[in-house]
Order: C-alpha cells, then structure tokens, then sequence
C-alpha cells in the first residue's frame, strides 16, 4: 500500500529527472497527480486527499512512446504523452502546475494482463465530455455516488478502476466510490519516485 501522503511529505521527495527514469516506466504503472488548478483543488477538498488527478501508463515500444491512458476533464478520456505533463501541458510550454508521482501494481501483473487493462481504455477513447457531464462528475464526486452504467463518461479514478478490473485487480471502494486517493491506498499500489 501507498503510504497516506501530506504535500510536505510529498515535497521531501526529489524529483527524479524523466529522461534517467523514462526507460524503467511499464504498461499499467500509474501516474497520481496533485494539482494547483482550480477543479483540482475541488477534488482534493471533496476527497480529502492530496491526489487530484491518476492516470495508467502505455509505453509504445515500437514508437518509442510513454503515454498516459486518462480520462480529463476538458478532453474526456485520451492518450497524453507524459513528456507533455513535464513540459508543455495543455500547450502552454509549461509543466502540469502541480505534483507527479509514479507508483506500480505490486505484485507486478502479467504483460498480457496489463494490456487487457489498455485495452479496455482504447475503447473508451471516443466517449465525449460536456459541461454538463462535468457538473454530474462533480455531484458524484460531492455525493460519493457511483458512475451509472448507461453514462458515457468517467472521473478518473473510475476509468482506471475499470481498466484494472479487467487485469483481474479490484480497487476497493469507499462508500461505493472510488477516488484517485482510494487507489493510491490500495494494497497492490506502490511508489515508484516522484516526477515533479
């Protein structure tokens, strides 16, 4: 399990550069990010945990790519190159404003196993975000009430949870709701390094 983290204990850990650890990151690692955005703040309010944001990990060997498989607010659920979190978010050329650690399923699950978890994303792909489905992610956030089966969306957390089940893992809910913080306390889950 991942240890329960403050940001002060966060920040004792040193960033370790991407270029060094880029090689050692796996399909279905995980990514947990700790936001400075406005509906981060929101999530981690609601939540009580310092995570905001998680993501799994697609490494393309034949492109030469690491990916993170995530469902996002503004773009619903997509492929971002994690070099883009480090340096150019959104465009902006700068970094994600925020906190990013890696973490792995322990005990590591079967190369075949983790596809099946990347796979079921790719499916996912082409499921559409509005503001509407914000707001409704943000009342099941606020009301700890799960994702409906018929929606065509989820939080972050619930697609990870989803691509992990079919790997044969299950995160375990709180409250019939799972957050960023709930899979990073789950016993299969174990810190890599911090990012940025």
């Amino acid at each position: 399990m991942a240890q329960p983290l403050t940001l002060q204990q966060l920040e004792q850990f040193p960033p370790r550069k991407y270029k060094i650890v880029r090689g050692e990151l796996q399909t279905g690692d995980l990514i947990f990010c700790s936001g400075n955005y406005f509906f981060s703040k929101l999530i981690q309010k609601f939540t009580k945990s310092i995570w905001s944001h998680v993501g799994v990990i697609y490494r393309d060997e034949n492109l030469d790519r690491v990916l993170i498989l995530e469902s996002e607010k503004v773009y619903g659920v997509r492929f971002a190159p994690l070099s883009k979190y480090l340096k150019d978010y959104h465009g902006k050329n700068k970094p994600y404003k925020g906190k990013i650690v890696a973490a792995r399923i322990t005990p590591e699950i079967p190369y075949q196993q983790s596809y099946k978890a990347i796979s079921f994303g790719m499916d996912a792909l082409t499921k559409p975000y509005n503001t509407l489905e914000v707001f409704r992610i943000a009342i099941r956030t606020i009301f700890k009430i799960t994702k409906h089966k018929k929606s065509q969306s989820y939080l972050c957390s619930e697609l990870v949870q989803e691509c992990y089940k079919q790997a044969g893992i299950r995160f375990k809910e709180e409250n019939t709701f799972i957050s960023p913080e709930g899979i990073w306390r789950d016993n299969h889950v174990e810190m890599l390094y911090r990012l940025l």
